[in-house]
């Protein structure tokens, strides 16, 4: 069974919660990152442990969302291992994982609905990175960061 990852800030709760159900269903074992609640919190202190799991190899990929999506995915970004796309439709999910190598897709829960979501991540999760002249772009990603 694959594990998978998840975090959230307050904005992404119920779609998370509705996303851990959906990931389960479909068999992966899911590492809820939190936030465990709707009450207000800081999106980097749930990116920041989901984008170290991945680093160290606990788990693959991951799925990240905030109100906007955009906080969720510069944290994530910060970390060198991290590729993480912001997607907000099914062309995009495709893109991020055929082009970028994503390994963490990110929502903006407060623009889609629970179905829409589903349906990108299922894209996201079938779609295999294209390589090729892809490769030498992914290779000049990471700069001075951590």
């Amino acid at each position: 069974m694959e594990k998978i990852g998840i975090a959230c800030d307050h904005a992404g709760y119920e779609m998370k919660e509705f996303l851990v159900g959906y990931l389960g269903a479909l068999g992966y074992e899911v590492l809820d990152f939190g936030t465990h609640s709707p009450e207000s919190v800081d999106f980097p202190d749930y990116a920041h442990p989901l984008a170290e799991a991945i680093e160290q190899g606990e788990i693959a990929r991951g799925v990240g969302l905030c109100g906007s999506g955009e906080g969720m995915a510069m944290t994530l970004n910060k970390h060198r291992g991290i590729r993480a796309g912001l997607a907000w439709e099914p062309e995009i999910a495709g893109l991020i994982r055929r082009h970028n190598d994503a390994n963490v897709i990110v929502f903006p829960a407060r623009f889609i609905t629970n179905d829409e979501a589903a349906a990108m991540l299922d894209i996201f999760l079938a779609t295999e990175f294209e390589g090729g002249r892809h490769e030498r772009r992914i290779a000049k990603i990471p700069a001075g960061c951590a």
